[in-house]
């Protein structure tokens, strides 16, 4: 009966994961920084801000367990690169018995927003984004909270893989770093407030220079790398 009391005590860390939050990016220093790993660079705030050390290698992922508002966590960043983001995904929601309509949250790079604009989204299709495809192929579901960060949409004369593969401008970049901020808090009030309210809070479009009025931006199919 001690033995058994303590083989439950032993297990209960990883037990008890009440969430999977999962930052997609691509791994390796070649594409540190760039718009494709706006997902990578959130969680990283996020996983500062709460202490979490984001180091231990499982579910072919970087994972680190800690506590955000009251709930135990797992931050998630995939190393199977964008594409196949989902295979890892599935692994941790099967391993923790998560259920993803109910308790995962992902962050990731969308280019048809302005740099810096969040969207807060409760379900949705892959809008073109590969990795968030491949995460929908694995689960067989498109109903778990998302946030989209903006990296900006791309020049007529640029190809897609090197646009999402480039790294942010200087005049970008102090916007960019105010939204990866910012989706980490979004991302932490996904948690233990309703979706509709962290959508009314962080949906808002914000651009870099008020006197250059609105920008509209239209979504546009995409085939990220």
């Amino acid at each position: 009966m001690f033995l058994k009391k303590l083989s439950e005590l032993w297990k209960k860390p990883e037990e008890d994961i009440m969430y999977i939050i999962v930052g997609l990016g691509n791994p390796g220093p070649k594409y540190a920084h760039t718009r494709h790993n706006a997902g990578f660079e959130s969680i990283d705030r996020l996983a500062g801000r709460y202490g979490i050390r984001i180091e231990t290698e499982k579910f072919r992922a970087l994972t680190g367990m800690g506590v955000i508002e009251g709930q135990k966590v797992l931050l998630l960043k995939p190393l199977t690169f964008m594409n196949l983001s989902g295979e890892s995904v599935r692994a941790a929601c099967e391993f923790y018995k998560i259920d993803p309509t109910e308790a995962l949250i992902v962050l990731y790079d969308d280019i048809s927003l302005s740099p810096g604009q969040l969207r807060i989204r409760g379900k949705g299709s892959a809008g073109g984004h590969n990795g968030i495809k491949n995460i929908i192929s694995q689960l067989g579901t498109q109903e778990f909270p998302r946030v989209k960060i903006g990296v900006g949409e791309k020049p007529a004369d640029w190809d897609l893989a090197d646009y999402v593969l480039s790294r942010f401008s200087k005049e970008e970049q102090p916007e960019m770093d105010d939204a990866f901020d910012r989706a980490a808090q979004a991302a932490a009030k996904l948690l233990t407030e309703d979706v509709d309210r962290v959508m009314n809070e962080f949906n808002t479009r914000r651009e870099s220079s008020a006197e250059e009025g609105p920008r509209e931006r239209k979504a546009k199919p995409r085939e990220d790398e």
